[in-house]
Order: structure tokens, then sequence, then C-alpha cells
């Protein structure tokens, strides 16, 4: 964590410095951007973060063990498959929540396929899918990725998780 935290901070600093210096005020601009970001996003991370802390505290790690850990086995997969294609918005809230699995228990198989499904089937999304793309071009691309989180899952218990 430390190292992402520096990296990140050598890169904004640099691009604050690289806004200064060229003298436009885009630095300026910059940051009154990063204040609306912040007014309309931190709400939205400190609820993700109450629900990663409380998953850990609340849930029990035997609970997270059987149903989401190694020895879940398939069912364990196919239910982060469901839970990260209904869970709400972006990354603020799923990294969160899959941090919270990972540390209260949750098998690596389990977290990658609920991420993936995220990615992939965002109940969330389908509504402005269907409107924008309409009913058969968003049916086509649920039936394509259906099979990949599930797959990415097995992939990942297989490869990162040890016996």
């Amino acid at each position: 964590m430390l190292t992402s935290i520096v990296i990140m901070g050598v890169l904004a600093i640099g691009l604050l410095a690289f806004g200064y210096l060229r003298g436009r005020g885009e630095h300026l601009e910059g940051l009154k951007q990063t204040k609306d970001m912040v007014i309309e996003i931190f709400p939205l991370l400190v609820f993700a973060y109450i629900v990663a802390g409380m998953v850990q505290v609340l849930v029990p790690r035997d609970t997270v063990s059987e149903w989401l850990g190694r020895e879940s086995g398939f069912r364990g997969i196919i239910i982060a498959c469901v839970a990260g294609g209904i869970t709400p918005g972006g990354p603020f809230v799923s990294l969160p929540v899959a941090t919270g699995f990972l540390r209260a228990g949750a098998g690596v198989g389990t977290v990658v396929a609920y991420l993936t499904a995220w990615s992939l089937w965002a109940a969330g999304r389908i509504p402005l899918e269907l409107g924008f793309l309409g009913f058969r071009f968003t049916a086509i691309r649920i039936i394509c990725t259906c099979f990949f989180p599930p797959v990415a899952g097995l992939i990942a218990r297989t490869l990162f998780e040890r016996s």
C-alpha cells in the first residue's frame, strides 16, 4: 500500500508542478476539479469503507470462509459473481468491498469472480445500456460475457490459492 501511495503522491505532485510551470493557471483549475470530485465522491467512499469494515467485523471469518473461501468451491464463485453483478457504483464501492471480503477470509478466486462480474455485468448499468443500445445488443453482450466471471474465478483459484 505504501508503494501505491508514494507513486500516486509523486504523480500528483509532478502533474501539479507541471501545471504550475506552464503558467496558464492549470494547476488552480486542476485543484478546483479535485475539490469538486472530493465533494461528490467522499460520501460514497465513506459509506463503502464502512461496509467493508463492517463486513470484516460483523460477519464471522468462518462464515466468510464457508461461503466465499477456498472451501466454498464453485458455489462461492457463483455467490461472488451474483454479488459483483448487483453491487452498485463504481470502483470506489466495489474495491473497498472486495478488500473487506479478502480480509474477512474470502478466497482469491471468489474475489476475482466478484470484481470481474462487477465490471462486466453491473446490473445498475443495464437500464442505461438498454436505453442507448437497445434490448438486442444488451442481451448479446450479457450472453457473451456470462461465462467470464466464473472462469476468471476458477483460474485465479487454480493458480493462486494453495492447498
